[in-house]
């Protein structure tokens, strides 16, 4: 049974979809000002891993995450560059999508840009003026929260002792300081829409909701995003939906935790902050999503180079594991033992994930698997029944974790294969000098060979 934490709740719940197997899920994307940084990798990642676990569980699962691509930070970005906030887009939005791809982050569903939604986020809007939730000052529209009592339910803020957060604006013309903006009238050199409120562009709050509504429905099972937008982002996005449409907005919201780097918040002035694309460089993206999966979604990760080490190591460990096993054909039915191992594997990883999709649980299971399997020390005795049992469990949870198969060439070159042939009969032939000419040779190549009791295997260096 699959219980998830609930940020509204405050805890456990069981996974109850409204619509039967139907799971609609929304995930707030990136605004693409500039590229993304680990923290965005790590989102990215964490919901990820939820998302193919629901797909592993038999759900069907109707994924959106948006692009905000009309926002204060774009247009100063674009200002400051010299060119537009569409060309600005252009450019960054190829950026995330190369560094998603390298973490093996499954494309949603639905990838909307704010700016193709202006027309449904003018409804919404007059949605709300026809609540009487809204009210009109010299710089726009504004929502009105005293309409909506329940303000700070998500966020377990009381209304009267909320302060200014994240992009709320000081302006002294608001009946309440938490009131927020939901169209902002024009500004010389900013891009802007015509509305009945006379031109301009929609807040950030309200982008969200209307593209939820639009494409997923005015109720949806699953909302997530990084625990900085639970408020004000998250709990503005409840008081303009349930107060627009009357009825709930999310029965589960889900929040990863932070990143800091070396114990200290990743900021710019400090000089510890890392982009996607940097990491992305200096490491494999399977390593870095390996990183991520080790530490439960909802705790702080605290980014080092200790930490990378050791996911590195983790990986290499599972994926030796893998090679070995592939390496061998023999014929014969499936070992008795290989078979209690499996059973016992799959028990704890589904286990671990329907606990809050806890990876770190659930990465243990593989890791029980390959100290049973190596405890028997007949890996070179296991049956085609044996190899193939392992590989396609290995491979049917692999396609939630998406890291523990290698991804190396099935065949090396020609050339590359008749230089490991070659010294195996140098070893044979006690020829050490050129066993080892050619083990250097290779690694120049970026092929390394690990030499063992049950033989050579070769991999791709890391």
């Amino acid at each position: 049974m699959l219980k998830i934490f609930n940020s509204l709740s405050k805890k456990k719940e069981e996974f109850k979809p409204i619509n039967d197997n139907n799971v609609n899920f929304y995930l707030c994307g990136p605004t693409v000002y500039d590229g993304a940084h680990i923290g965005h990798g790590r989102s990215s990642t964490a919901f990820d891993l939820i998302r193919r676990y629901l797909i592993y569980k038999g759900y069907n699962v109707n994924f959106v995450s948006n692009y905000t691509d009309i926002d204060d930070r774009m247009i100063e970005r674009a200002n400051e560059r010299g060119i537009t906030v569409s060309d600005l887009s252009k450019e960054i939005i190829p950026i995330y999508e190369s560094d998603y791809a390298k973490l093996r982050v499954l494309k949603p569903t639905h990838q909307p840009r704010a700016t193709d939604y202006i027309k449904q986020i003018i409804e919404l809007i007059q949605k709300l003026e026809s609540a009487g939730a809204t009210y009109l000052l010299p710089d726009g529209v504004y929502f009105d929260i005293s309409k909506f009592p329940e303000y700070g339910k998500l966020s377990k803020q009381k209304l009267e002792d909320l302060q200014n957060g994240i992009r709320v604006e000081i302006n002294e013309k608001k009946r309440n300081v938490q009131d927020f903006v939901l169209w902002k009238n024009e500004k010389p050199g900013e891009p802007s829409w015509d509305s009945p409120w006379g031109k301009g562009r929609p807040g950030w709050h309200i982008e969200c909701s209307a593209m939820s509504n639009s494409l997923l429905g005015e109720t949806i099972d699953m909302h997530g995003g990084g625990a900085d937008l639970m408020f004000p982002h998250h709990e503005c996005e409840i008081a303009q939906s349930e107060t627009a449409n009357n009825k709930p907005f999310v029965k589960y919201w889900l929040h990863n935790a932070f990143i800091t780097i070396n114990k200290e918040k990743m900021s710019k002035s400090l000089g510890n902050f890392i982009t996607l694309s940097t990491a992305l460089r200096k490491y494999p993206g399977d390593v870095l999503r390996y990183l991520y999966m080790q530490t439960h979604y909802r705790s702080p990760i605290n980014f080092t180079d200790d930490l990378i080490e050791h996911a590195k190591q983790g990986l290499e460990r599972i994926h030796d594991f893998v090679r070995s096993i592939q390496r061998f054909n023999n014929k014969g039915e499936l070992n008795s033992d290989v078979k209690n191992y499996l059973k016992k594997s799959k028990e704890k990883f589904e286990k671990g994930m329907d606990n809050d999709f806890d990876t770190s649980e659930a990465l243990s299971a593989v890791y029980d698997l390959i100290k049973n399997i190596n405890i028997l020390n007949k890996i070179k005795e296991l049956t085609d029944s044996d190899k193939n049992e392992i590989l396609n469990y290995l491979k049917d949870i692999d396609t939630v974790f998406a890291v523990l198969i290698p991804e190396e060439a099935e065949e090396l070159d020609k050339s590359f294969k008749d230089l490991i042939i070659e010294r195996e009969q140098a070893r044979k032939d006690k020829n050490w000098i050129r066993a080892d000419e050619i083990r250097n040779l290779l690694l120049e190549q970026g092929i390394e060979l690990e030499d063992s009791s049950s033989g050579t295997i070769w991999k791709r260096k890391i």
